[in-house]
């Protein structure tokens, strides 16, 4: 009998590295930014002054991200490795031990002993460290931590998210920036809230305004900030 060719199916999930990373850094860009425009802007200072702001907030805000991800992940990174280490050498001074605790693995999933020990004896000679490291330890290739894919999505997309109120604040007269980049932040915002969870499964319209609500209340807290100081000043 002929075997059935094989089904190549792509789940939400394989994305969940890459995209946590890009939303973050989209919605930490497009949030900081536009909260310190509108901070500086209610402050009473000029238009040149708030696209200076914004420029410095831009690029310190990438490093900052990139920077923050890179050490988080890596740490992550060396966990991962520690655990390898310790399992390759484990496997190797006591293998006995790990096929039998591979198979109490497969048999609080529901195998039978006998066809538990069996499995873990055929995926142990296929990929020993592979077979443990992903029922055992939970690490698979898909949710690997990779320390620079991380760092340069943080950082691109916050520099993304980060140039859009800025360009609406630089193209418009000083004393509407407050409105304009308050209004076009937040539909940004919805956008890709929005986006990020269709990407994810989720409904657009519960992600759009889950990260609108946030965003429309950084922005708020920092302007009422902003304003509160021009007035002292």
């Amino acid at each position: 009998m002929a075997l059935p060719l094989h089904h190549v199916e792509r789940h939400r999930s394989e994305r969940i590295g890459w995209l946590r990373a890009a939303v973050m850094g989209a919605n930490d860009g497009i949030v900081s930014t536009a909260s310190l425009v509108l901070g500086v802007a209610g402050a009473g200072a000029t238009q040149g002054d708030v696209i200076v702001a914004g420029v410095a907030g831009l690029v310190a805000g990438a490093m900052s991200m990139a920077a923050g991800e890179y050490v988080s992940v890596s740490s992550q990174a060396d966990t991962e490795r520690a655990d390898l280490a310790r399992e390759r050498e484990e496997l190797a001074t006591a293998d006995e031990h790990e096929r039998a605790e591979l198979a109490s693995i497969y048999v609080s999933r529901g195998l039978e002993p006998a066809l538990a020990a069996q499995v873990a004896d055929q995926l142990m000679a296929h990929d020993a460290l592979g077979a443990h490291a992903r029922d055992e330890l939970g690490i698979s290739d898909l949710q690997r931590a990779r320390p620079v894919q991380a760092a340069l999505a943080s950082a691109g997309t916050f520099a993304f998210g980060a140039a859009m109120p800025l360009l609406c604040a630089a193209l418009t007269p000083a004393p509407a920036i407050a409105p304009l980049v308050t209004g076009t932040s937040l539909l940004f915002l919805a956008v890709l809230g929005g986006l990020a969870a269709r990407a994810g499964g989720a409904p657009a319209t519960t992600g759009a305004v889950r990260v609108t609500f946030w965003g429309a209340l950084a922005m708020a807290i920092t302007y009422g900030v902003g304003r509160l100081f021009g007035a002292v000043v």
